[in-house]
């Protein structure tokens, strides 16, 4: 069966959809064990930040082609964008899932609009999601529950300063909940940046032709995650981001190409992928202060 595919581009869209009531245009805290209707089977294309914490089993979310379905006391985000896959359980008219919505506009000129896109968990896949301790899960419900209190509030010229505000306690505490779980992850973690390390050295090994330099989100797929989780994590183990990892790869690869062999410029940039010479150039300089034909010329 076909799923039903809707455009949630407002809060009164979502609302509407599992038959809650509309408070404020731009933002909700919602409960759906109060939602009228179940929903199976459906895509959602949001137009909304949305974070859920999920405390029951019987709600799956699909990304691509996965499902999968989350432990008591897991938090996931969407930003707008995503196009996500919902299929509850048809038993289960109100879910175990609270959650907040809002709308860019809400914080539109607020200091949160200028750092919401450093939140990189929005863009995390749902198999990267947020397992809280109770302590933690406690500390996002009260978030919720002074959001909610604004939000019946009426309103006034100091709502939606008071409602970004808080909003942004709230997502700096999942920023800290994340920190933690990279910590108590490390082992995992660790193989992973094992694997990526002995990924790119297994990519420039050998004579294969290669087609373009491998970007972060090629390590991303052979680890099965997202390209920011990706990023995040390796970040965090190392201190240093995949991509300049990468780079400082093929700069170090580079160096031993031009002191090694006697290939012209095109020719070594070709060999590590460069589709034009120029751009091997300007890599090598940026990252050496010097471009290819000055370092090997200094070797002689």
């Amino acid at each position: 069966m076909e799923k039903r595919r809707i455009k949630l581009d407002s809060i009164d869209a979502y609302n509407k959809l599992y038959g809650l009531k509309t408070y404020h245009p731009l933002v909700a805290v919602v409960d759906l064990k109060e939602a009228k209707y179940a929903v199976n089977h459906l895509t959602i294309d949001y137009g909304v930040y949305a974070l859920f914490l999920k405390n029951g089993v019987n709600c799956s979310i699909k990304y691509g082609r996965r499902s999968y379905d989350y432990q008591e006391g897991t938090v996931v985000s969407f930003s707008p964008g995503q196009v996500i896959d919902v299929e509850m359980d048809k038993t289960e008219v109100g879910p175990d899932v609270i959650g907040l919505i809002f709308h860019p506009d809400l914080i539109y000129g607020t200091p949160l609009a200028e750092k919401i896109k450093s939140f990189s968990f929005f863009d995390y896949t749902e198999m990267e999601s947020l397992h809280l301790s109770e302590e933690e899960r406690n500390q996002f419900l009260s978030c919720l529950g002074q959001i909610r209190n604004e939000i019946e509030h009426p309103v006034d010229h100091h709502s939606a300063a008071l409602l970004s505000a808080t909003i942004q306690v709230l997502v700096e505490y999942l920023h800290r909940f994340y920190d933690r779980q990279f910590i108590t992850r490390h082992k995992v973690n660790s193989d992973v940046v094992a694997a990526f390390q002995q990924q790119l050295k297994d990519y420039f090994n050998g004579e294969q032709e290669r087609y373009g330099l491998p970007g972060v989100a090629y390590f991303a797929a052979k680890a099965n995650l997202s390209a920011g989780y990706f990023s995040d994590l390796i970040r965090k183990e190392t201190g240093s981001s995949p991509k300049d990892i990468i780079t400082n790869h093929v700069i170090s690869i580079a160096k031993h190409r031009l002191a090694t062999a006697g290939d012209d410029i095109s020719r070594v940039a070709y060999g590590l992928g460069f589709e034009y010479p120029a751009h091997f150039t300007r890599m090598f300089k940026r990252m050496t202060g010097e471009s290819p034909t000055q370092y090997r010329s200094k070797l002689n």
